[in-house]
């Protein structure tokens, strides 16, 4: 009883004061007894002090040792304390021996000792020392071992169980933990908690759903850790009403709760709801803690508001949290990073203390995001410099493997892709997957292709990127098989499937099967198209010249076309000279986005080469009073490891003068030829002469120059455009292809272009 009064450590100094006087301290269990309370208290000094002066030691008195350095996270001391007793005591450990020294092994080894200790003594048979081996295995070594245990135990009470169940969870194997738990005819809250995470990690929420009956039946639905699972449960499978529901019924609810429910509006796109749940947790005086400001920073993120989220930077600021948890300076980069301040980002990456593996993904990743390939190649090469003990994981390979495909950095690419053969993670299906989309975007299809074919394929990512990379190429047709071939391998389709899949025969003039497509989606696979869907057959119909057609599809769809349905219009009519339905649609374009320089630029465009020059004037002074600027065009191309850049019209490169001379002179080889200047693709209103050199100095036709110039003979030349290749550049390069017998590889912000010998792999049609 005096013992149980001690809550305060100058209490229990006392009370060992008091027990030396009255000689009860020569008492071995009172002893023991004053090292479990000096634990309890914090002071391992103390509890040893105490421990050292037991004259007669029992099992008790050093299973108390033991446990108390267990307790204050001691475990090194905790195994030499178990080494001395065994050493030096001359007793035999008890039952209640081993669980203690098995939670303080630190490796698989320790662990094994104790285990052979235990097997000599007898101790296997005891459920309490099994389970404690069964939880060692289940972290340190092959969970195979633990259930080697668990099936030789000849009795299992529900501790068993469960260390078996959550030893299966921890250990990445829900199916497993999932499929032993069949056999179990009872469980408890810790056992339902166990499976409620295996089955939101395993996504058989129908099987925790079940689970979910069980536990009202039981009673067990009301324990605070048990409701806490079901919402992350309902949150995984998207039932946000279940996650509602389980909430509303909770009688009490802890900072976890309502950190749940946040996150699981948060993961389903629900911001506005998940901040009005935020508001309401401060109201009744929960604090947030650094969960809740992570899930709070990607909900600020969805709803753009920037000025918001410089409020949490600053909150976790004041809190210290910055220096405590590195994890909290990641999200604010990625927060920063999702909101498109890439400088804000930087500045938060440069100045957190220290940086882990993840930081440096999110900053990659951000600027990857964000347009800034170049960039996000530059801080994964800054990475590998700086070396230490942070090595590149998975999310570093699939965040700056996008940048190179981006850029076109074949060269970076494959010496990213030299390493993962090294450590073979390249047959993962999400690194492998990347690095198949870099080859496809960097128009090496066929080394892309090898590579498909040696990942696994068991699920739809591998196959969409394929597919899409097929598209960018202009190969429809192979792209149609490839999806044949995925239903074929009995691989399910999902939306993002057919999104690619309808993008390739938009590309390659496949109105039939596009359309079949579409239809097979919504009544074989049951998947309601979105806007993405309707997008790509507005510009399937647009590209094929069907403008009309297109047009009374958009005004049949049941949602509501936004800013990319109309836009593809709009670039229908630029191609084919529809001023009239050109117009119908930019201002439907106008009222959904009036912001997009880009939609200005196309309606100008059109209007140009019309020769409507007002209304290139008019669309052009209402972007200027808009404060929009047009996005320069560039080109660029790698030769000897370096990238050179061409702007429109560029005469600052040090080799401009060749430059120019090389396109005179292939601009004379070409007129003799038969090539005429297309002066609908000048969109100034200048003299001819002025026009042929405006077409001349198109970023692309810099870059060629500049590839002639600097590559051997027969060379290869591949460019990447950030805009689409003009009519009158892609008749000049089939042409150049055919003088030059060089082949010239483009790929422009629609798709790749294959010229040779005075062909291109498009058939003009793009």
């Amino acid at each position: 009883m005096l013992f149980r009064c001690c809550t305060k450590l100058q209490s229990a100094k006392c009370l060992h004061a008091r027990l030396i006087v009255s000689n009860a301290i020569q008492n071995v269990c009172i002893s023991a007894k004053l090292v479990n309370l000096y634990c309890y208290l914090g002071n391992v000094v103390l509890a040893r002090h105490a421990f050292d002066h037991i004259q007669n030691r029992d099992v008790y008195a050093w299973n108390a040792m033991i446990s108390g350095y267990v307790r204050l996270g001691s475990s090194s001391e905790a195994i030499r304390c178990f080494s001395l007793f065994m050493q030096t005591s001359g007793l035999q450990p008890d039952y209640r021996t081993f669980p203690s020294v098995l939670k303080a092994c630190r490796n698989l080894l320790d662990g094994m000792k104790i285990h052979c200790t235990a097997l000599k003594f007898g101790f296997l048979w005891d459920v309490f020392v099994a389970a404690s081996l069964i939880h060692l295995y289940c972290r340190y070594g092959p969970v195979t071992n633990a259930r080697r245990l668990f099936n030789e135990m000849p009795f299992r009470d529900m501790g068993s169980w469960n260390a078996m169940i959550s030893g299966y969870c921890q250990s990445g194997n829900a199916k497993e933990a999932l499929t032993l738990s069949k056999d179990l005819k009872v469980m408890d809250a810790v056992t339902i908690v166990s499976l409620l995470a295996a089955c939101t990690e395993a996504g058989d929420f129908s099987r925790g759903v079940m689970i979910h009956l069980y536990s009202i039946k039981h009673g067990l639905d009301s324990e605070l850790f048990v409701s806490n699972k079901l919402i992350d449960l309902y949150a995984e499978s998207g039932d946000l009403r279940g996650c509602q529901k389980v909430f509303d019924r909770m009688i009490v609810r802890d900072l976890i709760s309502w950190n749940s429910m946040i996150k699981a509006y948060e993961l389903n796109e629900q911001p506005l709801r998940a901040l009005w749940l935020f508001e309401e947790m401060r109201l009744n005086r929960i604090q947030p803690d650094c969960l809740t400001l992570i899930s709070l920073a990607s909900i600020l993120a969805q709803l753009g508001d920037i000025r918001a989220s410089r409020s949490v930077q600053g909150f976790t600021l004041r809190k210290g949290w910055f220096l405590e948890d590195i994890t909290i300076g990641n999200t604010v980069v990625d927060m920063y990073a999702k909101l498109g301040l890439v400088d804000s980002a930087r500045a938060v990456f440069n100045w957190l203390p220290s940086k882990d593996v993840i930081s440096w993904n999110t900053i990659i990743s951000g600027y990857a995001q964000n347009g800034y390939a170049s960039e996000a190649i530059e801080m994964y090469n800054k990475m590998e410099e700086e070396g230490g003990e942070i090595t590149a994981n998975q999310g570093t390979w699939v965040s700056v493997l996008p940048a190179c495909s981006q850029t076109g950095a074949l060269r970076q690419g494959m010496k990213i892709h030299g390493r993962l053969l090294k450590n073979g993670l390249y047959f993962d299906v999400f690194i492998g997957t990347s690095l198949a989309d870099m080859y496809g975007k960097c128009g090496r299809l066929d080394d892309a292709l090898s590579l498909f074919y040696q990942i696994p394929r068991v699920n739809s990512v591998p196959w969409n990127t394929l597919i899409a990379c097929h598209g960018l190429h202009g190969h429809g047709k192979k792209a149609v098989m490839l999806f044949r071939e995925m239903l074929d391998e009995g691989v399910k389709p999902d939306h993002i499937t057919f999104v690619t899949l309808l993008s390739a025969c938009s590309h390659s003039g496949l109105v039939d099967e596009g359309q079949w497509c579409f239809e097979m989606m919504q009544t074989d696979y049951g998947i309601a198209p979105s806007l993405k869907h309707y997008g790509c057959m507005v510009d399937l119909f647009g590209r094929a010249g069907q403008l009309e057609t297109a047009f009374n599809f958009i005004k049949s769809m049941p949602l509501q076309p936004d800013a990319s349905i109309w836009g593809a219009l709009l670039s229908a009519c630029r191609v084919h000279g529809n001023v009239d339905l050109g117009k119908i649609a930019s201002e439907h374009l106008f009222e959904v986005e009036p912001e997009h320089v880009g939609y200005h630029v196309l309606l100008s465009n059109m209007y140009a080469s019309a020769g409507k020059w007002e209304g290139v004037d008019e669309i052009r002074s209402i972007a200027r009073g808009k404060g929009l600027r047009k996005i320069p065009g560039w080109s660029s191309m790698e030769v000897n490891n370096k990238v050179e850049v061409f702007y429109t019209g560029n005469q600052t490169h040090p080799m401009y003068e060749e430059i120019y001379s090389e396109l005179t002179t292939l601009h004379a080889k070409m007129k003799m030829i038969g090539y005429v200047p297309d002066h609908r693709f000048v969109l100034q209103d200048v003299e001819d002469d002025e026009k042929e050199h405006i077409l001349m100095s198109h970023s692309e036709r810099l870059a060629i120059a500049y590839g002639l110039i600097a590559t051997p003979p027969k060379t290869t030349i591949q460019i990447f455009k950030n805009l689409r290749v003009c009519s009158d550049c892609h008749s000049v390069t089939k042409l150049i292809s055919r003088i030059t017998e060089r082949e010239i590889i483009v790929r422009d912000s629609n798709r790749f272009h294959h010229f040779k010998d005075g062909v291109c792999s498009c058939g003009d049609y793009w």
